[in-house]
């Protein structure tokens, strides 16, 4: 089976975890199988599921007894390796480094087991110096990182315009700058880029500094929808205590219905978590436009992830990888139908 060396990384803010700041909800009822459940995501507004799910303390509801222990991390590395080194049992991630991690362990370090979000990525530009598409020939254009899921997609987009980039060194017809999402916005005050593909709340905030969204990606992709964020889970854990995950999904499937009948409130609710995580909330300015370019949903959208890897090997940065088996969708299934929901599809991909 391939590896995949240059999907690592999510698109988060560095590669460190950081657990020290999470307040615990209070465990109250019957304790499942496990006496805890480690979930990790990012201080991120697509990981809102996560955030909302635990300010609110909706995850934990559904969990009774067993204690829910969080922890963000800031990237994907980090994240994948607490998930192989059984630091980890349930996490939040992006597409690419949920891709990397099952198949640099040849299909036994995890499964994807449901969505969380869609969406929520532009390419906004200096509309000084890019006032059209095809002005974007010949301009620095910053995505998060190397082979990230956004870096991909960008280059993906830059080669459907006929235009010819070495993606390793990001020199070409387009000069792909790879700057991390927190120090984009300073990139942007000072020149040094005219543009980036990024996600929220990084699109928002150089909107703020004065630039224009000139393209949304969901517009590329059909129904306009995309997987930004995914709900995966340790093989082992999912074997040993597949009621902690039920009761886990469960959660996440009314956390996003809440989400979804609430947006003003779920909005606050997924700032205040930022606030509690990083001691420092969104202004009105970025997370209001932000905010509504995300969309929560409970489906995976299995084939938008295949179709990333797809183009990742189009770009040069991955062997064709074998994604058989990285979906394992029978509980959040189960719980959805419980909801009187539709089922969900794995696009083929799902685990015998």
């Amino acid at each position: 089976m391939a590896t995949l060396p240059l999907l690592l990384t999510a698109c988060g803010y560095g590669s460190e975890p950081d657990d020290d700041k999470k307040t615990e909800v209070a465990a109250k009822g019957e304790k499942l199988s496990a006496d805890t459940v480690r979930i990790g995501y990012f201080p991120n507004l697509t990981h809102a599921t996560a955030l909302v799910g635990v300010q609110e303390g909706l995850i934990q509801k559904e969990l009774g007894g067993t204690q829910l222990k969080p922890q963000t991390f800031n990237a994907g590395p980090s994240e994948i390796e607490a998930l192989n080194g059984g630091a980890l049992d349930i996490g939040f991630i992006g597409p690419s480094p949920s891709i990397n991690g099952y198949v640099k362990s040849e299909g036994k370090s995890l499964r994807i087991i449901g969505g969380s979000a869609s969406g929520g990525v532009k390419l906004v530009v200096n509309p000084k110096k890019i006032r059209t598409l095809d002005d974007v020939k010949g301009k620095r254009i910053a995505t998060p990182q190397h082979g990230n899921t956004q870096d991909i997609a960008f280059l993906n987009w830059i080669a459907e315009k006929g235009w010819k980039v070495d993606a390793e060194s990001g020199k070409g017809d387009v000069s792909v700058v790879r700057t991390d999402n927190k120090v984009t916005p300073d990139a942007y005050r000072s020149g040094a880029i005219d543009g980036a593909w990024v996600p929220e709340p990084t699109a928002s905030k150089l909107v703020s500094e004065g630039a224009k969204v000139l393209l949304d990606e969901s517009t590329l992709w059909p129904d306009k929808k995309f997987v930004i964020t995914n709900i995966i889970v340790s093989q082992t854990f999912l074997k040993d205590h597949p009621d902690v995950v039920e009761a886990v999904l469960r959660g996440t499937v009314k956390t996003n219905a809440w989400i979804n009948a609430n947006p003003d409130k779920a909005k606050a609710s997924a700032n205040a978590a930022l606030k509690a995580e990083t001691g420092k909330e969104l202004v009105a300015k970025v997370i209001d436009p932000a905010w509504p370019s995300i969309q929560i949903t409970d489906d995976p959208l299995a084939a938008t992830l295949k179709t990333q890897a797809d183009h990742a090997v189009k770009a040069g940065l991955l062997k064709e990888p074998d994604l058989n088996g990285i979906y394992d969708l029978t509980l959040l299934n189960k719980v959805l139908k419980a909801e009187g929901r539709p089922e969900v599809s794995d696009a083929g991909l799902g685990a015998e």
